[in-house]
């Protein structure tokens, strides 16, 4: 096949959709090439079981800023966002913690375990806020490079440094403590109340293969304090139909303004003619040709599979293979006969909520002690969510799903044997340890789908299961993700660009990586 492009986009994951839409948008020729029957990648919902739709790998939304909801008019094309109504967390010793979509609520219930820590959330929750509003312009700017800047780069720079000195004294002391220390002692600085402490550090290590008290787990806490539904900052929510429909919402947005869209269609290699990029080549033996390349996978795929090691320098070669991913985060998604009933939870709107398996800080801390030894935890942080509580179009009439992102697995877990072995393992710990907090759980069991690590590189391709395509690790951010050098969307190969999780600003449903590769493709354009 000859059929010329300005943009072939490898994969059909959000991101891979926004870079699509905003170049098409622009008047390019586009066509994205997605290797799955689904559009999504890992925003994606599936009809696993009859009646039962499952957002199969994400959960929950926060990082989707509204100026690309605005710039592609995506409400039109059925995105229904709606919000998180806070989180419940049962403890060991029947009480329980929650977080309410009102602050004085939240309030309120922290004054029940402490006064102290009722009369500080505030002033926690203002900073908080503060740092992320400090923190918000750095995640839309494309990061320079600090070997070559050029006048764009030394601009940034500039611009960077004109910002810091805005934040002021206290608040530029904070932030790089929050850059720094493990979220477990960040917390520690502001709280007494342990569960609380473990509530809000279980956000610090979504994605990691760190506990609560490994520095930089306080930055991946700060990371998701990031998010806004609708403009509230800080603000979680999920979509109408499960994730997928975002992904769904920005395809159809990439369509109306011309792009085309193919599933069933992996590419196997990018073509390089004397350095450019001028192609690529299906796995059914089609070749299509165009003037740009913009690869939407993890930086492995995009750098190790899809082209030659002698068409990039070696330098990056060893800075892709030492790029850490460690995918550390499992899912576990059933369909259930009723909905599960947690003895602790007194107020039963909180199954619209999410529940939050963390009762302790040594919990998260033992879950990531057992996981560091190329095992499971045998009592998982768990983040469950019931979407069908609110979106009755995810199960059938007086049934329920239950999406549960799983804190800690590893890729591998030889100690259980092989990889059916270790998937019917791992989701037996998740299945028990939750019972313990809803003892009915396995009785309303009708169908449950298990994915480790390793099945989700099978089913999604990305290396080691890691759906933010890398860790967000200080030294995987900004200027150095995925490498310094090349955090520019750009490649050594001409014309073959990078628009995945694994650049800047990184993972997240968030579209922000594929809108500033855009940007600079039709920058370079001209």
């Amino acid at each position: 096949m000859t059929k010329n492009y300005d943009a072939i986009i490898i994969g059909g994951g959000h991101n891979g959709l926004t870079a699509a839409a905003y170049l098409a948008k622009a008047g390019r020729k586009v066509i994205v090439l997605e290797q799955r029957h689904v559009l999504g990648g890992a925003a994606v919902t599936e009809e696993i079981f009859p009646g039962f739709k499952y957002t199969v790998y994400s959960y929950v939304i926060s990082l989707l800023p509204p100026r690309i909801i605005r710039d592609l008019e995506l409400p039109k094309h059925g995105l229904h966002l709606m919000p998180l109504e806070g989180a419940f967390t049962p403890m060991e010793d029947g009480n329980y913690i929650a977080s309410y979509a009102d602050e004085d609520d939240t309030i309120d219930e922290i004054r029940r375990h402490s006064r102290r820590d009722a009369d500080i959330f505030p002033l926690y929750s203002n900073l908080m806020y503060d740092l992320a509003r400090a923190v918000r312009p750095i995640l839309t700017m494309v990061p320079p490079d600090l070997r070559r800047p050029g006048m764009d780069g030394l601009r940034t720079i500039r611009d960077l440094g004109k910002h810091v000195q805005t934040l002021g004294k206290e608040k530029f002391h904070w932030l790089t403590k929050i850059m720094t220390m493990s979220a477990h002692d960040f917390l520690r600085e502001w709280f007494e109340t342990d569960v609380l402490i473990a509530t809000q550090a279980s956000i610090g290590i979504v994605g990691t293969m760190l506990g609560p008290k490994s520095p930089g787990t306080a930055y991946v806490l700060l990371h998701y304090f990031l998010g806004e539904l609708d403009g509230a900052l800080s603000s979680w929510g999920w979509q109408r139909g499960g994730t997928g429909g975002v992904s769904e919402a920005i395809a159809s947005a990439a369509r109306s303004y011309g792009a085309e869209i193919r599933c069933n269609a992996p590419v196997v290699q990018v073509i390089v003619q004397n350095g450019q990029a001028v192609g690529v080549a299906l796995e059914n033996g089609d070749e299509i040709y165009g003037k740009t390349v913009v690869s939407a996978c993890d930086p492995k795929v995009t750098f190790r599979k899809l082209v030659d090691e002698k068409d990039l320098p070696s330098e990056l070669v060893q800075a892709i293979d030492n790029f850490k991913y460690r995918g550390s985060s499992g899912k576990v998604n059933l369909a259930l006969d009723g909905l599960p009933d947690f003895p602790a939870m007194k107020d039963k709107a909180l199954m619209r909520a999410m529940q939050e398996i963390c009762p302790s800080t040594d919990y998260l801390e033992q879950a990531y002690d057992d996981a560091k030894y190329d095992d499971f935890s045998k009592r998982p942080f768990m983040g469950c969510i019931i979407p069908s509580t609110v979106d009755p179009s995810m199960a059938p009439p007086g049934k329920h799903v239950m999406s549960i992102f799983v804190q800690y697995a590893c890729y591998d877990m030889p100690s259980h044997g092989d990889r059916d072995q270790q998937r019917d393992a791992f989701g037996n710990a998740v299945i028990d340890t939750l019972a313990e907090f809803a003892p009915n759980i396995k009785d309303l069991i009708l169908h449950k789908q298990v994915l480790t690590p390793w099945d989700i590189e099978q089913e999604l391709g990305i290396t080691e299961g890691n759906i933010s395509h890398g860790e967000l690790m200080l030294d995987q951010l900004f200027f150095m993700r995925p490498t310094p050098g090349w955090a520019k969307y750009r490649t050594p190969i001409r014309n073959y660009y990078q628009c995945g999780s694994g650049t800047h600003p990184g993972g997240g449903i968030t579209g922000t990586p594929g809108r500033l590769a855009a940007m600079e493709i039709i920058k370079d354009g001209k």
